[in-house]
């Protein structure tokens, strides 16, 4: 029996399950028919960031930013890069401090960037400040190992 995945739909935030082996196949969600996997950091709130954290069969990394912070509009390119490229092994979002707020303040946000890792529903670690793709990808791997 195949392994069962979750994912939080991009567009519509429903939870849904399937087998691991059609992530390859670009999945889609059974409410909205929308694809599951996203070549580009997912946009979340409050809400939907914790639906994405709870019921992700992948690792969740967290932007955590706001439009006025230079680094964090500077670093927008790198994680797209990023996104892009591990959509099938890794859920990219992007939660805006700025219009939620209290989001920012659950998860102690004190600086920005910051990005939060999360497996199985649970904090891995967190890095504050920009960093170009390779000390990306390295820092995430380093975490997921």
């Amino acid at each position: 029996m195949s392994k069962k995945i979750k994912l939080a739909c991009p567009a519509c935030a429903t939870v849904n399950q399937f087998p691991q082996e059609r992530i390859e196949r670009d999945p889609k969600c059974g409410q909205c028919g929308e694809s599951l996997l996203r070549a580009a950091p997912i946009e979340v709130d409050s809400e939907a960031l914790r639906k994405h954290i709870q019921h992700s069969g992948l690792p969740v990394l967290v932007d955590f930013w706001a439009p006025w912070c230079g680094p964090c509009r500077s670093f927008t390119p790198t994680y797209s890069s990023y996104a892009g490229k591990h959509a099938a092994t890794i859920r990219c979002l992007k939660l805006n401090t700025e219009s939620s707020q209290q989001a920012g303040a659950t998860f102690n946000i004190r600086s920005i960037p910051t990005l939060a890792l999360f497996k199985d529903g649970k904090e891995v670690n967190r890095i504050s400040g920009a960093m170009n793709e390779s000390q990306l990808r390295q820092w995430t791997e380093q975490q997921l190992a």
